[in-house]
């Protein structure tokens, strides 16, 4: 179902998650869930996996995560302060100790000369702890531009143990 080099990574995070105690969440929009369907995809996933969010629409974001609805209205979804709004509230509303959030476009449609095809922010946020916020554009059709955002969005994960 997942790429193998997506599988380890999703099995890297568990074997790491678990020996800290840690629980993690995801906060989704570009990627409709498959973080955590990757993620869920390992066996022994529940030690670590406390839940995912799927917020495609401005109004789950506000309503499941708490983004403001007024930092949609200024900067759009598809933006870095709205990425770590998500991964924020993906911590405050579970019991993960780190989550991971997404928003961009996927594509073919909805790019604009400021937001092309492919742009995503990517955020990590850990409970008491920093946030990292990253920019990408990414190439390829939808199915290329969403496996590198969840690729991407694991590695970052698997970062937050180091």
């Amino acid at each position: 179902m997942f790429p193998p080099e997506l599988v380890q990574l999703a099995e890297d995070i568990r074997d790491g998650f678990a020996a800290r105690g840690w629980w993690l969440a995801t906060a989704e929009s570009c990627t409709g869930g498959l973080i955590a369907g990757c993620l869920t995809h390992v066996s022994g996933s529940s030690a670590v996996m406390d839940r995912g969010f799927v917020t495609y629409t401005n109004e789950a974001k506000t309503d499941m995560l708490g983004v403001s609805a007024a930092l949609i209205a200024d900067l759009g979804a598809v933006s870095g302060p709205v990425a770590d709004a998500m991964a924020t509230g993906a911590v405050v509303h579970s019991r993960a100790d780190v989550a991971v959030a997404v928003t961009g476009i996927a594509g073919p449609t909805g790019g604009t000369a400021t937001k092309p095809v492919g742009l995503v922010f990517i955020a990590r946020h850990r409970r008491g702890g920093d946030s990292v916020v990253e920019r990408h554009i990414f190439r390829g059709d939808r199915a290329e531009v969403r496996l590198a955002t969840v690729k991407r969005a694991l590695e970052l994960l698997l970062e937050s143990l180091g």
